[in-house]
């Protein structure tokens, strides 16, 4: 990530009497040059010899991709969110500083299926960098009503299942992008595709120990249906995907009636949307509500899910505490 900065500090420091302007110019204009300053023609072999081969600079669209692209990458690559922890990924705007940082990655690794429709925006700014889809190999969930029918849920990665799937495609990009150092790389992923296999026996543990007439997973958005899927979970939730209308009256609705009519003991929200229309359901239904769950970011590392895996650990927990009516 620190390349352009790396070389006109070097520059600086090697020409203290270049005027101050022009030192401001060079660096203004993106100046990017890799030379190093005067000297000998042997002088600068041996410097060159000498050098260690630069970390690769990996960009994500969002912290999930980061942590799971970081565990991938070992130390043999720096891995950056182009997403803060704690946002809204779905409607996200680009920034003139992601712009920035993407002239200097090597490479950027994303999630589809319609997810970051806004990435678009920036890869067509950066025709030079390479960008991967993450959830390419995945059978999608497709969703069933409203402006959405026919098209993927995009929340491929709430399935462990299909976390492995990310993980090999993560494999396969940075080998690709650095095959000095793919060795590495496989034995990373192979790690850590363990550590989500036995995440996915404890989840399937607690699921069990819920009453099934229980298994149900009330949310705001539709961002559960993998992980439904894969745990015989029932699903519901009040819009399907995060959209600028939200919550609409007859949407509220049919999540009243049907947490009232199975009796569904507990509902949740996301931590990147508003609760407000959940704590309607509450109000109206008498269930509790369970607490939020995290979906499309990770939490910063001081909170309760500041890894992929801990966030399908918190997720499960929180699930099964409300619906056991705890």
């Amino acid at each position: 990530m620190g390349r352009i900065w790396q070389s006109t500090l070097t520059r600086g420091a090697a020409l203290p009497r270049l005027l101050p302007g022009l030192l401001l110019g060079l660096w203004l204009s993106g100046c990017t040059s890799q030379t190093a300053p005067p000297q000998s023609t042997a002088d600068s072999s041996s410097t060159a010899s000498l050098e260690q081969p630069q970390q690769k600079v990996v960009l994500t669209t969002f912290t999930v991709l980061a942590d799971m692209a970081q565990n991938v990458a070992g130390d043999k690559a720096v891995v950056v969110s182009i997403t803060k922890p704690g946002a809204e990924i779905h409607g996200y705007e680009p920034t003139p500083s992601d712009l920035e940082r993407g002239q200097d990655a090597d490479l950027i690794l994303d999630n589809g299926l319609n997810l970051e429709r806004w990435a678009t925006r920036l890869y067509n700014s950066l025709p030079e960098v390479t960008h991967v889809t993450l959830s390419e190999g995945i059978q999608p969930v497709n969703i069933a009503e409203d402006a959405y029918q026919g098209k993927p849920n995009p929340h491929a990665w709430m399935s462990p299942r299909n976390a492995l799937i990310y993980v090999e495609n993560i494999r396969q990009a940075l080998g690709n992008l650095d095959p000095a150092n793919a060795a590495t790389y496989d034995a990373n992923a192979k790690a850590y595709s363990e550590q989500i296999r036995a995440i996915d026996r404890q989840l399937k543990q607690a699921i069990a120990a819920v009453p099934p007439e229980n298994r149900y997973m009330v949310s705001c958005e539709g961002a559960f249906s993998y992980l439904a899927r894969d745990y015989g979970l029932q699903e519901v939730y009040i819009w399907p995907v995060n959209a600028e209308q939200q919550a609409t009256p007859k949407q509220v609705e049919k999540v009243i009636n049907t947490v009232k009519a199975n009796q569904i003991p507990a509902v949740f929200c996301e931590s990147t949307v508003n609760d407000a229309a959940q704590l309607q359901v509450v109000k109206e239904t008498g269930a509790k509500y369970g607490g939020l769950l995290y979906v499309d970011s990770l939490s910063p590392a001081d909170g309760p899910t500041p890894t992929y895996l801990k966030l399908l650990e918190y997720n499960i927990n929180t699930l099964t505490t409300g619906l056991q009516g705890n």
